[in-house]
């Protein structure tokens, strides 16, 4: 065990999901020297991993703390692009507001990476753990409980395995079998909107700068990339979306360039789209008996702020900070800890992309001045201004000790 990790102690868990958050906790409880199984769908390949796909991760100063804590930010940093500034405005109105890194101390507020490397990196970190069992592809098809834990019946290439722990983690997804199977609700909003991804070339260098920008029709995001490229993040409305989808590249571009505008000159050049529909998924309890929910198995929020992963880290580093310090991984005590940590930093993240996403994009003329004297606030005001720089870089409520290690 290296003693100088966050994470020190000895355990028996077994997580269900094996991508970015899944992935990451079974890498930090190997570090603390637990005894861990990991159940992945997908054979251990970075293009056979759903999570692994063409999106362009925001990584918040956090995270890329919390990936470098667990020896995964060395092996992908080569391919990330810092961002220096982060500008957001509502399109036909006057206020905007303007973070920078300089400003704020720090060399980066985030990075941008391809969500395809960050899972090639977690699957090479993977295959250096001492403690981790993989099976791969494998999936749950049953649980049984018992007083010291949980049996799961695990269907796998070779054959039906039963595994024996004494912490459950749900790290699948929002479509959670493990949460179903725990009995644990959900409250689920539909936004009626559709997220279509893809990376663009503009005609001026991004220079590092992100963009957020809304409207009527949802938000719109420019976030930059290697080689002057940017990843491109457009919001339409679901009614919309296979009128979107069918447009060849110039249509597509035109409506990038009519929503986003001309700061980044002519938009071209745009790559392969992905569609996704877009749902808030909150599960109403993070525990069950010896059980725990991570990442998008706890909740699946708006992309708008790019909180999703960046949340979910957290979730899991706080867990395997937590089951470090114990003798028994599953015990109420530790489950009970968990959720109070993470409640702060769950409910404002959630509140904050719901709340954002309904008051920036509602159509009613009456909120623009209110939007405008909103950001120039964030912008102007040194208290807000830094109340939203350090909640956008990731350190919010009680964090993981593991996010708050700087950077070599």
């Amino acid at each position: 065990m290296n003693a100088s990790s966050p994470f020190a102690a000895n355990g028996n868990v077994l997580i269900v999901g094996g991508g970015l958050v899944g992935a990451s906790l079974a890498i930090a409880l190997d570090m603390a020297g637990c005894h861990v199984t990991l159940v992945e769908a997908a054979a251990p390949r970075a293009d056979a991993q759903p999570s692994y796909d063409e999106r362009n991760l925001a990584l918040a100063r956090a995270t890329v703390n919390g990936l470098n804590a667990i020896g995964v930010w060395p092996l992908v940093a080569a391919q990330a692009t810092p961002i220096r500034h982060i500008h957001v405005s509502r399109a036909g109105e006057f206020g905007s507001a303007r973070l920078d890194a300089a400003r704020h101390g720090v060399d980066a507020l985030g990075w941008t990476l391809p969500a395809r490397e960050l899972g090639s990196a977690l699957l090479r970190r993977l295959d250096t753990c001492q403690h981790l069992v993989r099976l791969a592809p494998a999936s749950l098809t049953a649980l049984e409980s018992h007083a010291d834990g949980w049996r799961a019946e695990i269907k796998t290439e070779q054959g039906v395995q039963h595994i024996d722990a004494a912490l459950l983690v749900g790290a699948d997804g929002t479509e959670s079998f493990v949460r179903a199977q725990l009995g644990i609700e959900t409250d689920i909003h539909d936004y009626a909107q559709t997220l279509f991804v893809c990376t663009v070339t503009p005609e001026r260098d991004p220079a590092n700068r992100a963009w957020e920008r809304f409207s009527d029709e949802g938000p719109i995001a420019m976030l930059p990339l290697a080689e002057r490229r940017c990843g491109l993040v457009l919001t339409v409305p679901s009614e919309s979306a296979a009128e979107v989808a069918a447009l060849d590249d110039a249509g597509f571009i035109a409506l990038a360039q009519q929503r986003f505008g001309w700061r980044l000159g002519r938009l071209s050049r745009p790559g392969k789209r992905h569609p996704y529909a877009i749902r808030r998924v909150a599960s109403r309890r993070l525990t069950a008996t010896r059980a725990v929910l991570v990442g998008n198995a706890a909740q699946t929020v708006h992309p708008i702020g790019a909180q999703g992963f960046n949340l979910g880290l957290r979730d899991a580093l706080t867990l395997a900070e937590l089951v470090a310090a114990a003798t028994d991984p599953g015990s109420p005590e530790l489950l009970e800890q968990y959720a109070s940590r993470r409640a702060p930093d769950r409910e404002g993240t959630m509140a904050m992309s719901h709340d954002l996403v309904r008051f920036a994009c509602m159509p009613q003329p009456w909120l623009a001045p209110l939007r405008s004297l909103a950001l120039l606030a964030y912008d102007r005001v040194p208290p807000l201004q830094q109340a939203l720089a350090r909640r956008g870089m990731g350190f919010r409520g009680e964090p993981p000790r593991a996010v708050l290690e700087r950077l070599p």
